[in-house]
């Protein structure tokens, strides 16, 4: 029982060991390209100072399985790796459901690639993760990041900061199943299920099929979150070279109620507890209170989500020294992106339309009111992908793989009105939307609707490696080229309203959607309606596109004696999001996409390592410099993201690692993360002269310059495991101008964990988070500046989520 728990605690430990060229990479390409460069024994002891041979010339950082089943039960998996150096997640609340915000070595998580067995998890649109549908971490064998580069099949047009892949453990060789339930704080309770099929058939196929249900209470304020997921998976090998073709399935289901954010003005003045109301209060409108109309009601903040994937992958041996691998996927997408109340007064134009006459919405016999509608900004997708590699091994030194991907997303975004019953909820979560709620029918036959765009997002992407070994294999030397074509049709349903007063230039994002008939255009091709001065675009359709070679190269040579060293250069990009291009301006007559650049990227990084049965320790020194750097924050007044370009950038900084094994039950593991970044201009705000922004000199904002992590697992007894891990984030700064700051946090967790004498690993486990109740500014909706600046529009607050308070969680587990 000693030993197992000492396994446990080190594999766990080894886990979160920054390595290069770590197994189980992005795609099947890259895992057939990699695997025998780690080489990690089994056994607990040997698991501390397991063989690690470690040959790409990249930094990379890793959790494995058994280190995620110290944590929180149902936790999505970011969380987890936020004791890794140079990651930074902020969880908005402590089981995980209510998303958060990642940083990798400061940039956002639009700019990082995730990717799910191989597939691309970042939205076809804006680039966006959502960590609360990620994969139940039951189910996860390992999670890697790559800090500052992308793999060569990376399957991405947005990826300038790194990359995130966690893949599916594969189904066991025998029949069993493992059961855990869960309860905690805040009604938490929880289950899940996986059932094994063992190897069956003529051909020894093997499957598994799991699920879980999750749901509790907001840690503050009125409200749930709900969580359901059902995944399976079916594997057949094929001879005895590892070949395979496998099947897998995902779907999970959120039903959340959102938890508000709070200015710093907000904080001081309510606390931290601060939330949504409880019951609508209808505000005024015109001087008269219009029934539902209640942003501030938690029944109104929801954030449903609907997602599935179906992922195939297979490794075929071609000859005995060229394989290929195959990795085709389809997802799927219906989710809110912003849960908005929408008033409108029943002679409207957009309610008279073509028809030209008011309607009465509310039924009350007249049409003279204002009426409050449920009008989310839904966007549903449909995504095909596939990631293609070709490997052949010239010899035992040397190593060639070509490699293709293509991924075609297809982003509807609409924002149909629905109704809201007599209590102000929503009938509909996904509004208007087709097959859901009942959408609102104006006097011509149309309908309501505050968003209606389609756009396509294709990236078709070649690359190409060599791997070569020198000097008696001691010196490993890659270099690589990723070449992504990336496209963009937009089409734009409704009016762009003028938002600048420009005259003769028409700009903004605020849309109007009408069939009402404008007035005969300007000579600039602008149209207004009615008696309004204001301009609008007609509803136009562009199609963009924008391409980039990226080299990537980088040397690892063993120095002997258990250390080595690495040098690496690699370049990325990160193409618009649909929203900046849909801020369209007129052109010639025609809405035209914004002149919105793509943020380019240089990483520099040179890096050691040691390693030996008791101990282990990696440090990276790096250099990223930016042209058009992209901060992107929430605004949840609106429900959209926004970007800001802050110009050139240059950043550098130092993660470091280590491991090490005190006695055969104790186990030490330490993190430390520097980050220094430097905006290298001022920006002009406006066409009037003087009004200048002042980010020269300034830091990125969200980004901790210090972050310090650590582990100690502990068998206390031959039954009894204690672990503690602790996290301190430093100092971040809430707007470009750096004027106002998150002051630094420190959190610390608590595993305890007693095996029961009885079935098959079974076990009680403890999880206490944010032990000492400390109470923090957690993630950030960051802005431009909170103070004023002479000639400068302001930009509001930023936001904050307070991070959650201690919380408790009890688990049951048991494998059969």
């Amino acid at each position: 029982m000693k030993m197992k728990n000492f396994a446990l605690a080190t594999t766990a430990l080894v886990g979160v060991l920054m390595t290069a060229g770590a197994a189980f990479a992005q795609s099947t390409g890259s895992q057939a390209n990699e695997v025998e460069n780690v080489v990690i024994t089994a056994a607990g002891a040997r698991a501390v100072g397991g063989q690690i041979v470690e040959t790409l010339p990249k930094s990379r950082a890793s959790v494995d399985a058994e280190f995620l089943a110290t944590q929180s039960s149902g936790q999505n998996v970011f969380q987890s790796l936020n004791l890794l150096p140079g990651v930074s997640f902020t969880n908005n609340d402590p089981y995980g459901s209510s998303g958060g915000n990642l940083r990798l070595r400061g940039f956002d998580g639009n700019r990082v690639s995730v990717t799910f067995d191989g597939v691309p998890l970042n939205d076809t649109g804006n680039y966006a993760i959502y960590p609360n549908q990620m994969l139940d971490p039951e189910l996860i064998s390992r999670a890697s990041v790559n800090l500052g580069t992308t793999d060569v099949d990376s399957p991405t047009a947005s990826a300038t900061g790194g990359t995130i892949n966690y893949v599916t453990r594969k189904p066991a060789n025998e029949f069993g199943g493992v059961a855990t339930a869960s309860i905690g704080e805040n009604n938490y309770r929880r289950a899940f299920l996986v059932l094994d099929s063992g190897a069956f058939g003529p051909w020894g196929t093997k499957a598994f099929i799991a699920g879980s249900y999750q749901k509790y209470d907001k840690w503050k304020g009125p409200g749930s979150l709900e969580k359901k997921q059902f995944n399976a998976r079916i594997l057949q090998d094929i001879g005895d070279r590892g070949d395979f073709v496998s099947l897998a399935v995902n779907y999970n289901e959120n039903r959340n109620n959102n938890i508000r954010s709070l200015t710093l003005a907000d904080f001081r003045n309510f606390g931290k507890n601060y939330d949504f109301d409880a019951v609508c209060k209808p505000a005024a409108v015109g001087g008269v209170v219009v029934p539902g109309n209640c942003s501030n009601y938690y029944g109104r903040q929801v954030n449903p989500s609907n997602t599935g994937s179906v992922r195939g992958s297979a490794l075929f041996h071609l000859t005995d020294n060229v394989r290929l691998t195959v990795d085709p996927s389809f997802q799927y997408v219906l989710a809110d992106g912003g849960s908005q109340l929408g008033t409108i007064s029943e002679g409207d134009g957009r309610v008279r339309g073509t028809a030209g006459v008011a309607k009465d919405l509310n039924g009350d016999g007249d049409t003279l009111d204002t009426v409050a509608f449920f009008a989310p900004s839904v966007t549903n997708t449909r995504r095909y992908s596939v990631t293609s590699s070709l490997i052949w091994d010239i010899n035992d030194q040397h190593r060639i793989r070509v490699a293709y991907t293509g991924d075609y997303g297809r982003h509807r975004q609409t924002g149909e009105y629905t109704t809201l019953d007599a209590q102000g909820n929503t009938t509909n979560v996904f509004g208007g939307k087709d097959g859901h709620g009942a959408k609102v029918l104006t006097s011509d036959g149309s309908f309501l609707r505050a968003r209606d765009r389609f756009s396509i997002a294709q990236l078709n992407q070649a690359a190409a490696e060599y791997r070569g070994k020198f000097m008696d294999s001691r010196l490993t030397v890659n270099l690589g080229v990723r070449a992504p074509f990336f496209k963009r049709e937009l089409n734009q349903f409704c009016y762009t309203q003028n938002a600048s007063s420009l005259a003769g230039v028409v700009s903004g994002f605020s849309v109007t959607c009408t069939t009402q008939v404008p007035n005969a255009a300007a000579a600039d091709g602008s149209v207004t309606f009615g008696t309004s001065a204001t301009k609008f675009i007609k509803p136009w359709s562009a199609t963009v596109k924008y391409d980039k070679v990226l080299p990537n190269a980088g040397a690892s040579y063993d120095l002997g004696s258990a250390g080595s060293v690495y040098v690496s250069y690699a370049e990325g990009f990160s193409s618009p999001r649909t929203d900046n291009l849909y801020t369209a301006t007129l052109v010639n007559g025609v809405g035209t996409p914004a002149d919105t650049r793509p943020e380019t990227t240089k990483t520099y990084d040179i890096g050691y390592r040691y390693s030996n049965p008791k101990f282990m320790a990696t440090a990276a020194l790096w250099k990223t410099d930016y042209a058009n750097r992209i901060v992107q924050s929430y605004d949840p007044d609106l429900g959209i993201s926004i970007d800001r370009n802050v110009g050139d950038v240059k950043a550098y900084g130092l993660d470091t690692q280590a491991a090490w094994a005190l006695e055969e039950y104790l186990t030490v593991s330490a993190s430390f993360s520097y980050n220094k970044s430097e905006i290298q201009q001022n920006l002009i705000n406006g066409a009037a002269a003087g009004n200048v922004i002042p980010l020269k000199g300034k830091q990125i904002v969200e980004t901790p310059k210090y972050t310090f992590g650590g582990r100690v697992d502990w068998d206390v007894t031959d039954a009894l495991h204690l672990g503690v891990q602790g996290k301190f984030t430093g100092d971040r700064f809430s707007t470009d101008v750096n004027d106002e700051v998150a002051p630094h946090y420190t959190v610390w967790d608590l595993e305890l964990r007693y095996n029961l004498p009885f079935a098959k690993s079974t076990y009680a486990q403890l999880n206490v988070n944010n032990l000492f109740d400390e109470t923090y500014f957690g993630s950030i909706s960051s802005r431009t500046n909170a103070l004023p600046i002479a000639g400068v529009t302001g930009t509001g607050a930023p936001t904050y989520y307070i991070g959650s308070p201690r919380t408790v969680q009890f688990t049951l587990r048991t494998e059969f």
